[in-house]
């Protein structure tokens, strides 16, 4: 059943924030859209209903943030989704990687007219970035999970907990990325879709070759 577009108070209600932070959100889709005219950064359709299938679909992460997340890094950020929006929601340290420069340009811009300082654009791609370690890592339809799973792996360590905003096939994409990869997974209903699945990931490490008896010394 088709739903009626959210609005700010709608949001506001599944997310309670403050006046200002709705005002941000606000601004930052005035941004999207001047923006939408010249690069294309979501899906036009989408625009229809953005702050259910943009601001929610992002947001909706917070209540997976460990307790004390301080440093975050969204892969394939594009328009922002969803690093940009959880900086906005308080996260004090977002780091936006996006190689399409265009988009990295409009992040930028996001990132001065909101007053976010504590955001870091790299216009670059995730596997040429000198690794470091984040609390979190978050992507939205970046890349299937046994391609993203290696990107995401370099901004971690044991203690890393990893979001991904995904959609009804995530289960097959984790039994793929099981073949590779040792880690504790929990899938999510998402809040802003009835097709989304979240996917929560902990104690993610590359699974140990095996080794045949023939190839004992």
């Amino acid at each position: 059943m088709n739903q009626p577009p959210l609005d700010p108070e709608g949001f506001a209600a599944l997310v309670p924030v403050s006046r200002e932070t709705l005002a941000r959100l606000a601004l930052w889709l005035d941004l999207l859209r001047t923006w939408q005219r010249r690069i294309n950064l979501v899906g036009a359709s989408t625009l229809a209903d953005p702050w259910r299938r943009h601001i929610l679909d992002s947001a909706q992460l917070l209540r997976f943030l460990p307790a004390g997340t301080h440093r975050l890094v969204d892969l394939g950020s594009g328009a922002g989704l969803p690093g940009l929006i959880l900086a906005i929601l308080g996260v004090p340290e977002v780091h936006l990687i996006e190689s399409d420069r265009r988009k990295a340009a409009f992040l930028l811009e996001c990132k001065g007219r909101l007053g976010l300082a504590g955001v870091v654009v790299h216009p670059c791609r995730a596997e040429t970035l000198a690794p470091f370690v984040a609390d979190v890592v978050t992507a939205r339809a970046l890349a299937p999970l046994p391609r993203l799973l290696p990107l995401a792996a370099r901004f971690a360590d044991a203690h890393t907990r990893f979001l991904f905003l995904k959609g009804r096939e995530v289960g097959d994409e984790l039994t793929a990325a099981r073949s590779g990869w040792t880690m504790t997974a929990r899938i999510h209903p998402s809040l802003s879709s009835s097709e989304g699945r979240i996917l929560e990931i902990e104690g993610l490490a590359p699974r140990e070759p095996r080794r045949d008896v023939d190839d004992d010394p």
